[in-house]
């Protein structure tokens, strides 16, 4: 069992530096509104494949002739909600946590869910350190990362502990949960500072691969049917509204883009193959034109074998997730209202497009 070492650190490091810079750029861009562009948020995670493979082949450029494709890269969504308020996003792909709160905390549940973008993708990833003789572990006395409170890892892992029978250290109990960046994470798993952490690809494979972390178990098998939304396409409804020609566009795309990944499809750019190893060798391309460095190759293809690429926003998931975010007190006091939460961006022939009941 190999015990992580500082070697290989500089990828969190150059990752958060890069994101930080992009994210402050971000919120400072031109909030106001103009129909001639499109700005949207992604991460630099493999489940945000199809905003990486489409940016990168030119296929939402293409689909979107006439209007300008601008990208917002952050490393949470939370962050990327923050711009959507702010006004210098239209679009956004996040988890369902920063959904849900952006729906549920925008004026009017402004902020609505276009289409899903990824199904599983997320781990429990044991420090070898802390991982028993047989492979035995309790998550007792432990200190857990996640990411930033309230996001979906978050959730996932305080949603898992309280099935257990445990409570997290600030309310008393035992578990010490570290709320934290990716690239921290990253860091503490390095210094044995932490016992384990849930996290999103292709971070679950670097701290697995690299640092030689024990995957515990993947996320979507605690999942009744085995997989769950845990990327999702969020939309500014004025934007929608005032241009559903762009929207409905940018979907068509986003389709073509997800069927290439899958595979079955030239992305509507007449460039053929696909699949997820084709998927994977654009993302670390993005990832050394993003970053200046990529990843290993075989971080990056366990990484994409481990989660789903699909349209499909899998509601029941979504209103799952929202019953257990609200069973961690992070919904607010007075319950909530999902309804409109889903956008219908072409309801049929003479409408307008509007807010899916």
């Amino acid at each position: 069992m190999r015990v992580p070492s500082a070697a290989g650190a500089g990828i969190a490091g150059v990752i958060v530096a890069a994101v930080a810079a992009a994210a402050v750029l971000a919120l400072a861009a031109d909030p106001a509104p103009a129909g001639d562009r499109i700005r949207v948020a992604y991460f630099p995670n493999v489940g945000h494949a199809i905003p990486i493979v489409g940016m990168q082949r030119g296929i939402f450029e293409d689909r979107l002739a006439g209007v300008g494709v601008e990208a917002r890269v952050f490393d949470s969504g939370p962050q990327a909600i923050e711009s959507l308020f702010a006004g210098s996003v239209d679009m956004a792909y996040v988890g369902p946590g920063p959904a849900i709160n952006g729906h549920l905390n925008s004026r009017d549940g402004n902020l609505k869910i276009l289409a899903g973008a990824a199904s599983g993708g997320a781990s429990f990833v044991a420090h070898p350190g802390s991982v028993g003789e047989g492979g035995g572990f309790s998550f007792d006395g432990k200190r857990i990362a996640a990411p930033q409170m309230g996001n979906t890892q978050d959730v996932s892992l305080r949603h898992h502990l309280s099935g257990l029978g445990l409570v997290p250290a600030e309310r008393g109990g035992s578990v010490t949960i570290h709320n934290i960046s990716n690239p921290d994470i990253y860091t503490l798993f390095v210094k044995g500072e932490i016992d384990g952490a849930w996290v999103a690809e292709p971070w679950a494979t670097i701290l697995e691969l690299e640092l030689g972390g024990i995957r515990l178990f993947h996320e979507e098998d605690l999942w009744p049917g085995g997989g769950f939304a845990s990327v999702l396409l969020v939309v500014d409804a004025d934007y929608a509204r005032e241009n559903p020609g762009t929207v409905r566009s940018w979907l068509d795309a986003h389709d073509s883009v997800a069927a290439w990944i899958n595979g079955a499809g030239a992305g509507g750019d007449g460039g053929g193959g696909g699949g997820k190893d084709a998927a994977g060798r654009i993302f670390n391309d993005f990832l050394a034109d993003f970053l200046g460095r990529g990843l290993d190759r075989e971080v990056v293809a366990t990484a994409m074998s481990n989660i789903e690429i699909t349209s499909d926003p899998q509601e029941g998931s979504v209103r799952a997730f929202a019953e257990r975010a609200d069973a961690l007190g992070y919904l607010g006091r007075g319950g909530y209202d999902l309804s409109g939460l889903f956008y219908d961006a072409d309801p049929g022939p003479g409408a307008a497009g509007g807010p899916a009941q």
